[in-house]
């Protein structure tokens, strides 16, 4: 039997959803020997110093080496592997996220559910939001904004998501959090109208949302089996 594993480009797993030990794991599989070498310096190093040292501390710069030493597909996981050794609490992580680097930004999103039990993080993930960076807002959406978001803010969240064409998938816990949403019905329905109004298709994943809120889903206006824009 032939089995087929995963291309060396591709990402190992979602780093906001897998648990930090296991996300080791299978990040070390698939590094070579150079990487997995500075991957677990960078980890020993941010566990043993994981305080601010100066004006940036050295964990920090690890996160900004994570992609040319692990490649840019396993940057999120080794970033987010760093920001979980250095046990980096909420002022820590909101440093690094206003003065970082757009993908540093993102493994601060990554990282926020393994590091933070309350939601003093959410300025983050607000601001997150008010982006148009795809991959920022897919961040935004993971588990810690599930898990602390209020109603309203996750409604215009997954609105956002539909704007801007970020996968409904990526929003963590969306099946629980949407049942019985008969607000967000409201608003999927409003927006799938004024859609149509204007000529332009409706995305697939507004009616995905709109079954999971258990509202009554309105025969699909475009032929278009992804919901792009011509």
């Amino acid at each position: 039997m032939t089995h087929r594993h995963p291309a060396p480009d591709t990402p190992v797993a979602r780093p906001a959803h897998t648990p930090p030990d296991e996300l080791r794991t299978r990040l070390h599989a698939r590094l070579d020997e150079a990487a997995r070498s500075w991957l677990d310096r960078a980890l020993t190093e941010a566990a043993a110093h994981p305080g601010t040292h100066g004006p940036i501390s050295a964990w920090e710069l690890r996160l900004a080496e994570a992609g040319r030493r692990c490649g840019p597909a396993h940057a999120d996981a080794a970033r987010v592997l760093v920001l979980h050794a250095a046990r980096a609490d909420t002022a820590a992580l909101t440093r690094v996220y206003r003065q970082g680097t757009a993908d540093e930004r993102r493994a601060v999103l990554h990282a926020l559910p393994h590091l933070v039990a309350d939601a003093g993080a959410l300025p983050l993930v607000e601001d997150a939001l008010r982006t148009n960076d795809t991959r920022l807002l897919a961040a935004a959406v993971g588990p810690y904004a599930a898990r602390h978001l209020d109603t309203h803010a996750w409604r215009h969240a997954v609105l956002k998501c539909l704007f801007t064409g970020v996968p409904v998938a990526e929003a963590a816990d969306l099946p629980r959090r949407a049942r019985g949403d008969a607000e967000l019905a409201r608003m999927l329905g409003d927006y799938a109208a004024e859609r149509t109004a204007a000529g332009r298709p409706v995305p697939d994943d507004l009616y995905r949302v709109l079954t999971l809120t258990g509202a009554a889903t309105p025969p699909h206006t475009t032929d278009d089996p992804h919901g792009k824009e011509s």
